[in-house]
């Protein structure tokens, strides 16, 4: 059997051109060399998102742009984790195995309770169990398909640890069930400003959507920060939010005609405003449609979501029935 690669897309906010260069375009690549599996993870999302009809559509916008972007549901595993019920007797299995010392380490429980105390507050207040078990549950969405590499920031990265702790944990226990995972570390992942120069980012608000409409990606586009230098002043490519954007959705001539411009002076920022903007209409008309087709054919989404699940649960049933044999249930 292939490897398998596996990555988890939690549904929260509107995915952005960030979210493209930095996290889709990488996953689709591992189709090339490994079995992919992709999940929207909506009950990770659960520990912050309470709003029903908000959750309901955020699942569907994001499995709509990972479909519109090239995700073909015919050569990889595309599933809800909600429609796997295996996930979540395994998630209660390895909290057996996980010691309460090791939760208290991670980072994004760390940083709430550190938050707290910041402000002289209940070192637990706010903070809801699903977000203290959260390491537990990414760990099962791992180990109930034996993942061999699992595409991570430097951020995750902690929890991937955590689940190879667990896994390990359980084999010693008892037969050798689980595959130990790999981080899937991407030193050179893409990354661009958003509006106001920062990284884009969902919790800066700076985000330029993905397939929004072409007067919304445009209103974005012509809100982005640049300095006061006139029109006929020479300007920096380099250093310039705009131009930033712009290479990672042109040619290499287009990219040069615009920098020799810069440099030449007499572009006003309007322009290369403009010059963008017409760039990621070219780039996003077509993702678009079909974003815009997946929105309006929800009961298309949910036919391509639950025969992912049937694929995915010939690997999890049998594999959840090993498990409990293990242990004697």
């Amino acid at each position: 059997m292939a490897k398998i690669a596996l990555t988890g897309i939690k549904p929260t906010g509107t995915p952005h051109l960030g979210n493209l260069l930095g996290a889709i375009k990488p996953a689709l690549e591992l189709t090339k060399d490994y079995l992919a599996f992709y999940f929207i993870a909506d009950y990770h999302a659960l520990t912050s998102v309470k709003d029903k009809k908000l959750l309901h559509e955020q699942i569907y916008k994001v499995a709509a742009t990972w479909l519109a972007a090239g995700l073909d549901p015919e050569k990889v595993v595309f599933y809800r984790q909600s429609d796997i019920p295996e996930i979540f007797e395994l998630n209660w299995i390895l909290s057996c195995f996980t010691p309460k010392g090791l939760l208290n380490r991670a980072h994004a429980y760390k940083a709430c309770v550190d938050k707290n105390l910041e402000f002289e507050n209940d070192p637990d207040m706010g903070i809801n169990c699903g977000l203290f078990n959260y390491p537990v549950l990414m760990a099962a969405d791992i180990l109930m398909f034996n993942s061999n590499v699992v595409p991570v920031g430097q951020d995750q990265k902690q929890h991937l640890e955590m689940a190879r702790d667990m896994a390990h944990t359980f084999n010693q226990n008892y037969k050798k069930i689980f595959t130990l995972p790999e981080p899937l570390i991407q030193e050179n992942v893409k990354t661009i400003p958003g509006i106001d120069g920062r990284k884009m980012s969902k919790s800066y608000h700076n985000e330029i959507p993905l397939f929004a409409t072409p007067k919304e990606v445009r209103k974005k586009v012509m809100q982005i920060v640049s300095d006061s230098k006139g029109v006929e002043e020479a300007k920096d490519p380099d250093s310039c939010n705009i131009f930033a954007i712009y290479q990672h959705f042109s040619t290499p001539e287009q990219i040069e005609d615009l920098r020799g411009r810069y440099l030449a002076g007499g572009l006003g920022y309007g322009t290369a405003k403009q010059e963008l903007f017409e760039r990621l209409e070219d780039s996003f008309a077509e993702g678009r449609e079909k974003y815009n087709y997946y929105m309006a054919h929800k009961e298309e989404v949910d036919r391509i979501l639950r025969e992912g699940a049937v694929k995915a649960r010939k690997i999890a049933t049998p594999l959840l029935a090993k498990i409990r044999n293990s242990i004697g249930i």
